[in-house]
């Protein structure tokens, strides 16, 4: 899909990937974006800042997707695209990661999802095309080792993306998942340990991916092109992948261990 006079919606859209999307869907000539965000204030100034529209937005919230998406379409008449990008870390590996921390990632990173789908395909439907564009990570891919909420339900949000794309990529909808590795936002840190990624990049450069990628209207968006060999290697052979990931494991623990004897 070329974004030209294309209209977008983007979830978590104040900063950091959504704001770097819209600015990038723009810069190709989209005639409409609207930056939704929980806070009220800080989508309001994106939005100012880059000539688009804001709507304070819960994502976890199916009714406020409901009214995000009645929103624009009044706005424009149409959606083309809509970008599902709202999300946030989760702390804990599994018995210390609260039932509370599960249900948050859980509502945060795959209901989400699921309410824009059903918001905004019926119209995507009736118009016979649209691009669910599903923010996911490599996490969701392969694993981040301190985090087993988010691990998971990234996971589940690849999951999702496959399942929408299966069921209605023939009726013209078409569905990519971003599955990037660290990325120079308030949300990630300045470095990420334990072998989960090749590098930090800005916002701007996955956002030209994202552009690329929908160009192609390909499924796996992979800012850090290394992710591919990664899901590759894993699919040839699960056990070996698991046993290389429980040895990264252990000499991550051991690393600690040594700091905090120190």
């Amino acid at each position: 899909m070329e974004l030209n006079n294309r209209v977008a919606v983007i979830t978590g859209g104040s900063g950091g990937i959504g704001r770097a999307m819209a600015h990038a869907f723009l810069r190709e000539g989209a005639r409409g974006v609207v930056l939704a965000d929980l806070d009220h204030d800080q989508v309001a100034k994106a939005a100012e800042e880059l000539g688009c529209l804001g709507f304070q937005c819960d994502v976890t919230d199916e009714a406020q997707i409901v009214a995000l998406t009645e929103f624009a379409l009044g706005e424009f008449g149409q959606i083309d695209v809509f970008c599902s990008n709202a999300g946030a870390g989760g702390e804990g590996v599994l018995t210390d990661a609260s039932n509370e921390v599960w249900q948050k990632q859980w509502e945060l990173h795959v209901m989400s999802h699921v309410y824009a789908a059903r918001a905004v395909l019926p119209s995507m439907l009736e118009r016979g095309e649209g691009y669910l564009m599903n923010t996911a990570s490599a996490a969701g891919l392969l694993a981040a080792l301190g985090s087993g909420p988010y691990s998971v339900t990234k996971a589940a949000a690849v999951k999702l993306a496959e399942f929408i794309s299966i069921t209605h990529g023939d009726e013209g909808i078409r569905v990519s998942v971003l599955c990037p590795q660290g990325v120079n936002t308030a949300m990630a840190p300045r470095s990420l340990g334990d072998g989960q990624t090749d590098g930090i990049i800005e916002p701007e450069a996955l956002a030209d991916v994202v552009v690329e990628t929908m160009r192609e209207e390909r499924f796996h968006v992979l800012p850090h092109p290394e992710v591919e060999e990664y899901v590759r290697r894993k699919g040839d052979d699960i056990d070996r992948w698991l046993h290389g990931m429980r040895r990264l494991r252990k000499q991550t623990l051991d690393l600690q261990a040594q700091a905090d004897a120190q």
